[in-house]
């Protein structure tokens, strides 16, 4: 049994690992770290968990267990490390984005596992992918392995409100959001430079423009993007092409039938669907923020890190009304 400690554990990441891990075979909760609710039940702030835990919030960090979840949020999880330095035994997973690049990483594995499998089984610390970025990437790593990204690259894609984190901002509350869309940090999002890193490394002389347009949506969770390129080929070698390079991968999928978000909301999939009009290649690449774009994958790192199945504790299923 792995025992795990959340830093962090208030917030939707930390409340999305609760529940996976409550109900995972093979995992342990020890504790859950947060100052703000210290001394409080989970279920005081994570109300759907009545009934599921008697585990309180605790202001205290133990390394009495196998791993750590950092899910503080971005910009503290460096500084809590260097107060907490880890124990030789432990591993951390980190869901900020403070040791995603390579020229920040200090030993942290960056954990895309349909690009870094056996790193990630191998490894002591992880930096778990932006959400954002894991639908981009695995809507572009087919072409990269194959040294077809020459064009600059379209993508607009729009998230849901949780990917805006839990505390209330002008632009997440109901009024402000609800029928309601907009554009934000156009063409210099903070998930670029990650995406960019991997595509360079499975295609070295990857120079090109990712033309990348971010929008709010006026739903909870879920992210839709559609990406596109230049690209003479017929879409059966590109359909082949991404067949082959997720043939191993249980959790990313290649659909013929044009999909809804709705089909990857509560779950750790990516359905990924082709098209082909007028010399474009489109890319449709959805997932479920909070899951495959934040704990799910967490989770998922989790299980390679100490060798278990893959999928453990994450054959979720959407429900679709």
């Amino acid at each position: 049994m792995i025992k795990v400690g959340i830093i962090g554990g208030a917030g939707y990441t930390g409340g999305e690992l609760i529940r996976l891990l409550l109900h995972h075979p093979q995992a342990e909760i020890v504790f859950v770290h947060s100052q703000s609710q210290a001394g409080k039940p989970l279920h005081s702030t994570h109300q759907d968990l009545i009934g599921e835990t008697d585990v309180y919030f605790t202001d205290k960090i133990s390394q009495e267990v196998d791993a750590w979840f950092l899910c503080m949020g971005h910009g503290r999880s460096r500084a809590f490390l260097e107060v907490n330095p880890p124990a030789e035994h432990l591993r951390v997973i980190d869901l900020s984005n403070e040791f995603r690049l390579s020229a920040n990483n200090e030993a942290f594995i960056y954990g895309l596992p349909e690009l870094h499998r056996p790193a990630i089984q191998g490894a002591k610390h992880i930096a778990n992918p932006g959400c954002f970025a894991t639908a981009i990437q695995l809507g572009l790593l087919p072409l990269a392995s194959a040294g077809l990204l020459h064009q600059s690259i379209h993508v607009h894609a729009i998230t849901g409100a949780t990917g805006a984190g839990q505390q209330p901002r002008s632009t997440t509350h109901f009024a402000w959001r609800d029928n309601n869309v907009s554009i934000y940090k156009a063409f210099k999002h903070q998930h670029l430079d990650e995406i960019k890193q991997s595509l360079q490394q499975l295609q070295s002389n990857f120079e090109q423009s990712i033309n990348f347009l971010p929008l709010r949506g006026n739903f909870s969770r879920g992210i839709f993007a559609s990406i596109y390129i230049e690209a003479k080929e017929d879409l059966d070698k590109f359909q082949k092409l991404y067949a082959d390079y997720y043939k191993d991968a249980p959790f990313t999928h290649l659909t013929n039938e044009n999909p809804a978000l709705k089909q990857v909301v509560n779950t750790n999939k990516c359905l990924l669907h082709l098209m082909k009009e007028d010399g474009k290649l489109l890319i449709i690449s959805m997932i479920d923020n909070l899951l495959k774009g934040a704990s799910g994958q967490a989770v998922q790192n989790m299980n390679l890190m100490f060798g278990l199945e893959e999928t453990m504790g994450l054959r979720l299923k959407a429900s679709y009304f």
